[in-house]
């Protein structure tokens, strides 16, 4: 329920007053920070409405306040423990967030244009299966075998060592594959 009231004391320097109810009673407590950020300072002996509420230390105080000579806030009202956003924003904070969005955007597309550009090369490569496809000499084709217990003869894996790329059996890279299983003294034909 709003309470109206004259500010009967202010000091600038501290950020605190003074409010007389206009009903009688006892004088009530207002910090700067109940009061609307307006950029303007309260008046001693001007006209406040304002809503009781508790201090940090329990003792009554007054919240939510405004000055009747700038007339009623459009945030109205508002609560120490819960600001509130000003509905008007001055230019340069307008400005302020403009900028700051076209900086981000700039970099999210900076970062794609990067990693765009990292995946064309790759796009230019052959596929696997376009290695697959292609029929080679011998009867033989690369089909992504690449260790010697997948082959089948010694002449099918120097056919894949010399041809196929990622191959892994020349362990002692001598040019010869499969030293053990196939290409050994009697069988490497």
């Amino acid at each position: 329920m709003a309470l109206t009231g004259k500010l009967r004391s202010w000091n600038d320097e501290r950020g605190f007053g003074f409010i007389a109810p206009r009903d009688g009673g006892r004088e009530l407590f207002v910090h700067i920070s109940a009061l609307p950020r307006d950029g303007s300072r309260p008046t001693v002996g001007e006209t406040v409405t304002y809503e009781l509420g508790r201090g940090k230390d329990g003792r009554p105080q007054a919240v939510n306040v405004y000055r009747e000579a700038l007339g009623r806030p459009s945030t109205y009202p508002r609560s120490p423990s819960r600001p509130t956003t000003d509905a008007r924003r001055s230019p340069i904070s307008a400005l302020i967030g403009f900028v700051i969005v076209v900086v981000i955007g700039a970099y999210g597309y900076s970062q794609y244009q990067r990693h765009s550009a990292r995946l064309a090369p790759a796009a230019a490569l052959p596929s696997a299966e376009t290695v697959i496809a292609e029929p080679l000499v011998g009867g033989y084709r690369c089909d992504g075998r690449t260790h010697c217990s997948q082959m089948t003869s010694c002449s099918e894996a120097k056919f894949f060592l010399k041809n196929c790329p990622g191959t892994q059996m020349d362990g002692n890279h001598d040019g010869v594959p499969c030293e053990q299983q196939w290409c050994t003294g009697f069988l490497s034909k």
